[in-house]
């Protein structure tokens, strides 16, 4: 990513961050009221052999819009929904990949459309696999991170 795309990047994150504070707190204040809590993942951020090619593959594949050259585009926009925020043991085989230091889990509306699209498009996905909470399948970006799908069960 270019320097300047990189910084619009931050910009963007921290004056969405920036505008939902209120005002600045001194520790009496920290003291007297309710703890502040994050409100969700503003940005994923990691590094690639070839950001731009790989953005666009997950646009292409997935839907994640590359990320804005203006501060007239708008970023991509996830649905609120749950999200799981995991550290993982350093020897995790969860991951697949032990060079792989992090995964990705998307939400996804309906795993099998979803499979059968990347399927079709060349992209290996695993088999779906059934647990109480969902269904899932996994696949790789074309640098090899893992990516993970999740069909919440209604509930």
């Amino acid at each position: 990513m270019k320097r300047k795309q990189h910084r619009l990047v931050v910009t963007l994150v921290l004056a969405v961050g920036v505008g939902l504070l209120v005002g600045q707190a001194t520790s009496e204040d920290v003291q007297e009221t309710e703890m502040q809590r994050v409100l969700g993942i503003g940005g994923l951020f990691f590094r690639s052999e070839n950001p731009e090619q790989l953005a666009k593959w997950y646009e292409t594949h997935l839907g994640v819009s590359v990320v804005p050259t203006t501060y007239e585009e708008e970023p991509w926009h996830q649905e609120a929904g749950p999200t799981v925020f995991a550290p993982f043991k350093k020897d995790t085989t969860y991951f697949g990949n032990p060079e792989k230091t992090w995964m990705i889990n998307f939400r996804v509306a309906d795993l099998e459309a979803m499979a059968a699209q990347l399927r079709g498009a060349g992209i290996a996905v695993s088999e779906i696999e059934n647990y109480p909470n969902g269904d899932f399948a996994r696949l790789e970006d074309p640098e090899g991170n893992p990516i993970e799908l999740w069909q919440a069960k209604d509930p």
